[in-house]
């Protein structure tokens, strides 16, 4: 949603304290009263959240406007083929899918002292952009990984495991083997490691039966593909799934409401203080079970 000059400098006159300017804030409100951040903002926003979320920088995000209903995806993909002219093009036999999703709520709320605000030289821009950022990128994150999908997104880790490791606490050369050819290859071209740091230094050390290490330090990748870690992929332990290889193409992030500001003067005027409510509405879902693989370790 773009936003007009005129609608950014009183969402900011607002933000400081100027209700006068609230008037012209009537194309940006939502139905809690919050009203939708400026474009300009919203952009500077997603380049800090692609810093803070791992699921910003390598799944597809998709913004939708309606608050509800279902999305439709291929879930396996036609050929192209040679033909002469004149000749008949063949019909590819693409499978669709329909995908419900919802409009889950991702709130926070900071709180500044009433002298920050009101100090024109102070970047209140700036100082919500990476504030915001890293306490919604967590969440996010987090969720991408872990979420239900019934209060929250629906987290990778729903997925069924592809290999079992023999070992509760330890994984195999031959268990990494195992797990990267169980990605098909259509699907590993693109594929990353997602791991928690504890992980990653533990697989550091992996070597197979020649002395040769699993990871290449040089790029930090292991048969040639990225790893990322986060801090919310399970450590390795009985029955967790502490290892995904995929394509997080194939993750879809779905932003169903543009952030949303709202500034509360009352709430905390007897400490001095201005605070600042944010909210985001967005679904998660992996719309190619096969773009994904995990390996669990043994219960």
């Amino acid at each position: 949603m773009k936003t007009s000059a005129t609608y950014n400098k009183a969402f900011w006159n607002v933000m400081r304290g100027n209700d006068e300017s609230r008037q012209n804030l009537s194309e940006g409100y939502d139905d809690a009263g919050s009203s939708i951040t400026p474009f300009e903002f919203r952009e500077t926003l997603n380049q800090a959240l692609a810093k803070e979320n791992l699921f910003r920088r390598f799944a597809t995000v998709i913004s939708l406007t309606e608050a509800s209903g279902t999305i439709q995806a291929t879930t396996s993909s036609g050929t192209a083929e040679w033909v002469a002219d004149g000749d008949p093009i063949p019909v590819s036999d693409d499978t669709f899918a329909q995908f419900p999703i919802k409009s889950y709520k991702l709130a926070s709320m900071v709180k500044l002292n009433r002298s920050f605000v009101g100090d024109m030289n102070f970047d209140l821009e700036k100082y919500l952009v990476s504030d915001f950022a890293k306490r919604f990128g967590r969440a996010e994150e987090n969720s991408f990984i872990n979420g239900n999908g019934t209060t929250q997104p629906t987290g990778i880790l729903t997925a069924d495991a592809a290999i079992t490791a023999t070992n509760s606490i330890s994984v195999t050369f031959d268990e990494m083997i195992a797990l990267y050819f169980s990605l098909k290859d259509e699907y590993r071209q693109n594929a990353i490691f997602i791991m928690h740091d504890q992980t990653a230094m533990m697989l550091r050390t992996l070597k197979d039966s020649s002395g040769r290490y699993l990871w290449n330090d040089s790029d930090n990748t292991i048969f040639g593909k990225p790893v990322v870690t986060s801090p919310y992929m399970p450590l390795v332990s009985a029955g967790a799934k502490s290892i995904s290889f995929a394509d997080l193409s194939y993750y879809w992030l779905i932003e169903r409401q543009p952030l949303s500001m709202k500034r509360l003067r009352e709430l905390y005027s007897l400490q001095g203080q201005i605070g600042f409510q944010a909210i985001e509405r967005l679904d998660g879902k992996l719309i190619q079970p096969e773009a994904l693989k995990l390996l669990q370790m043994s219960a």
